[in-house]
Order: C-alpha cells, then structure tokens, then sequence
C-alpha cells in the first residue's frame, strides 16, 4: 500500500453541507473505504487548507479515480502528495 497526503480546502457548497451536516465528513471516509482507500490520519486545520488527510491506497490509479469522483462534486478542491516513511527513503537513497 502507497501512503498518500490529501490536502483539501472547501468551496462554499462544501462549507454549507459540513455546517448542515457535520458528520458527512464520516460519510465520505466510508466511500473512501469502498474505492479501495484507508484514511489513517485526518485533521481539520487553520489556513489555506481545511483538512490535512493521510490515506492509503493500492496505486495512483486508485488515487486519481477517487479524486476525480469526489472532485466532480464541488464540494471540495485536493491537492494529493504522494508520501514516503522517511526511513525507506533513507534506505532507497543509500
């Protein structure tokens, strides 16, 4: 499993459905969990970004299809990073 940051900002149409709806931020974790993703970590941040997400996921193309269903509903824009443990790069630089 590739290890993936989400870095993700509301539009306004998502603001109004967390406010409405808090817990429809769950909701998606569980769609999440049906494409094949695991959220592992999940924080609410301050600044340019509203969410910090880190997610597994077998490949990029599981990645990119989540990005593109979730993304195609306004709700919200991604940034994706693909990550690294700091020990395998380490070992992989060596």
């Amino acid at each position: 499993m590739a290890t993936y940051v989400i870095l993700s900002t509301l539009t306004d149409e998502g603001r109004r459905t967390i406010k409405e709806n808090p817990s429809r931020i769950l909701e998606v974790n569980k769609e999440l969990a049906k494409m094949g993703i695991k959220v592992k970590e999940q924080f609410a941040v301050l600044g340019p970004y509203d969410f910090v997400n880190i997610v597994e996921a077998k490949d990029n193309d599981t990645i990119m299809k989540m990005s593109v269903e979730i993304g195609s509903r306004g709700s919200v824009q991604m940034l994706t990073l693909t990550a690294m443990p700091i020990a395998e790069f380490i070992k992989k630089i060596k």
